[in-house]
């Protein structure tokens, strides 16, 4: 497996694939690899003739210090369950110095309004650190094809905006959610959970599925009460939002349409480790 660290030898080796027109898969991720990575992977290796992997824990998308330090790194292990999949996937593990040049800092981005809405609100700046280094990545990798997992959809629907607004030429393919036995989604931060956290922490897709039931006769406003008491009868659970949303504008659904398809979003934490999920409503 080739495993570079620096962008200039990535550029140099990608190089000749780029002229040739070689289809290249590209995986973006913070590393602490789970099966939802995987499927990615495996999905990148299916539609394209090579596929390349970034682990990366950026730091300009943290508005929160500690987040950032305790963020699980697990390099040489991600590399063995990359290795499970294919040893012919490349690896892209630089350090902060190489991607950012000594500037540490975050460009501006205007998504039409997308990033004001959920993890906007309660994250400032998120946005603009996702945009700063996933535009980085597709600069250096150029693929033809990125894959993103659909727990993060409104980051999903950024990026997407990203390559629209920036003519990117990459299309942006959202990937179904992978989900444990007891239907917690897969994430990284589940790694920092205790075995009885993971376990407890399937109320969360609990609830959204029964928000969705709910949501064929309910307004939102009654959809949403009901979350929020859900959440106050469990005091390890301490819930930051739940917002029914266009999934298209992402701005709350004040009054349902037939016309539009509508998601539900949630951010919830337990013991101070911030998990996030969504759920279609169509």
């Amino acid at each position: 497996m080739l495993i570079f660290n620096k962008q200039t030898d990535l550029k140099a080796y990608l190089f000749p694939f780029l002229a040739s027109k070689t289809t290249i898969g590209f995986v973006p991720t913070m590393g602490a690899l789970h099966d939802g990575h995987l499927s990615l992977l495996r999905k990148a290796l299916q539609e394209n003739e090579i596929v390349v992997m970034s682990i990366f824990v950026n730091p300009t998308q943290f508005n929160n210090a500690e987040d950032l330090e305790k963020y699980p790194r697990t390099l040489e292990r991600d590399v063995k369950k990359i290795a499970t999949i294919s040893n012919k996937i490349i690896v892209f593990a630089p350090s902060v110095d190489d991607i950012y040049e000594g500037n540490t800092v975050s460009e501006s981005f205007d998504y039409d309004g997308l990033e004001h809405q959920m993890e906007g609100k309660h994250r400032p700046g998120h946005f603009d650190g996702v945009g700063t280094i996933v535009k980085r990545l597709f600069e250096i990798v150029q693929p033809t094809n990125s894959y993103f997992g659909e727990k993060d959809f409104q980051q999903l629907q950024i990026i997407k905006k990203l390559v629209q607004k920036y003519k990117i030429p990459v299309n942006v393919i959202g990937c179904p959610i992978h989900r444990e036995k007891n239907g917690l989604a897969m994430s990284s931060r589940n790694e920092r959970l205790s075995v009885t956290e993971k376990e407890e922490a399937a109320l969360i897709f609990k609830t959204l599925t029964a928000s969705k039931k709910m949501f064929g006769t309910k307004s939102a406003n009654e959809v949403s009460n009901f979350v929020k008491k859900t959440f106050e009868n469990y005091p390890k659970f301490s819930l930051e939002y739940f917002q029914i949303a266009d999934e298209a504008t992402l701005k709350p659904c004040l009054r349902r349409s037939k016309n539009k398809k509508y998601r539900a979003f949630i951010a919830v934490f337990v013991n101070n480790i911030r998990l996030i999920d969504t759920i279609s409503l169509n």
